[in-house]
């Protein structure tokens, strides 16, 4: 199943396809007893997109074999045993998609001409996800964090290994000479290359960044390049070796303090911007904004979600079992902003107070 969500898998995603492209969505559970309905949910929203297919008179019969097929195979890879908060399955003519969202998604099939994103893009939003560069000596670790765990990444370049002709760690454990492993010029050199893929990997993805390492090291890689000067820096080593729980360990204090720190400045923001008559708050308020353009900075508490339908006017509260009804607004709102360039911030629940649990600062 896939997590992780680049610039360019998304463009992939949008791409328009032969009508029609299968969007299934179902939330799922990660313990018990909630995780018992998932089969069933699961199961029976696949049989709903079947159905679909089944009535629908613009599918052609081997299209519709095709799909059926693709469904079949993305069931296949679903793996509910590990599963996050919702799954979202794509499939088309000759592909499917499975997706594990560490964030809830409304029960919904739709069938387009191209895939629906937008709870995807939430989710990645929500996950707020981050790099850690470990350096060593020998060895420099690309990591990709999340809101509970860390994974090694392979990808671009990474990890970089230091040739034995140029690194012999026996000896220089030998003399006792590890301070000055970080002042020859080959050592120099090999974080220097660190920096340069690593910069590569954040013009293609980028995220924040942490930096984990001896601080001689730490010292070394901010001379040595560039990218890694504006970081945040974590003075561990040993975390190149390590595995993801250990680097996940090392992290986590850094990371809490941050979020800390990140809600604390999006709550001044807010409370600045009420002074200055650029606020606004509430779905029906930001969703209008956000389809102008208008939202600089938008601030959702993590659990907040709401089901509206548009009255032509404006969004209002829908009522039960509404034919019209909209379960995921919030999405709608944050991929919005996301693609007019706003900043997304989700802040715990409670923090926004009086703004009914979605407000944001506006441009003009």
């Amino acid at each position: 199943m896939e997590h992780a969500l680049s610039p360019a898998t998304l463009a992939e995603l949008r791409r328009p396809r032969p009508y029609p492209a299968v969007s299934v969505l179902t939330p799922t559970h990660r313990r018990e007893p909630e995780n018992g309905q998932d089969p069933v949910r699961l199961r029976n929203v696949v049989t709903e997109a079947r159905k679909r297919l089944e009535a629908d008179p613009a599918v052609t019969r081997e299209r519709r074999a095709e799909i059926e097929k693709q469904l079949d195979r993305a069931l296949a890879e679903v793996d509910l045993a590990h599963a996050e908060d919702g799954l979202v399955i794509f499939a088309a003519p000759g592909e499917h998609q499975v997706w594990s969202l560490a964030r809830t998604v409304p029960e919904r099939v739709v069938f387009s001409d191209t895939f629906l994103t937008r709870n995807l893009v939430s989710a990645q939003a929500a996950e707020r996800p981050f790099w850690v560069l470990s350096v060593s000596a020998d060895r420099a670790t690309l990591w990709s964090g999340g809101p509970d765990r860390v994974v090694e990444e392979h990808f671009g370049g990474f990890p970089l290994i230091r040739s034995q002709e140029n690194f012999d760690a026996e000896r220089q454990m030998q003399i006792g000479d590890q301070p000055s492993t970080f002042s020859d010029e080959a050592t120099r050199r090999f974080l220097r290359e660190a920096d340069t893929s690593l910069e590569a990997v954040l013009r293609e993805q980028p995220r924040p960044l942490y930096v984990t390492g001896d601080q001689a090291a730490l010292s070394l890689l901010d001379e040595a390049g560039s990218v890694a000067r504006s970081a945040v820096h974590v003075p561990r080593g040993g975390l190149a070796h390590a595995d993801p729980n250990a680097v996940w360990q090392a992290l986590r204090p850094v990371l809490e303090d941050e979020a800390r720190k990140d809600t604390t400045s999006v709550i001044d923001e807010l409370t600045s911007a009420r002074g200055h008559k650029s606020f606004a708050a509430g779905v029906d308020e930001l969703w209008q904004n956000a389809r102008e353009g208008r939202v600089r900075l938008l601030a959702v508490e993590e659990n907040y979600r709401t089901t509206v339908r548009d009255d032509g006017a404006h969004l209002v509260p829908a009522e039960p079992g509404d034919p019209d009804a909209r379960d995921d607004i919030v999405d709608e709102i944050v991929e919005q902003c996301l693609e007019t360039s706003a900043e997304v911030r989700f802040v715990p629940d409670g923090s926004l107070g009086d703004a009914n649990g979605i407000a944001g600062v506006l441009r003009y």
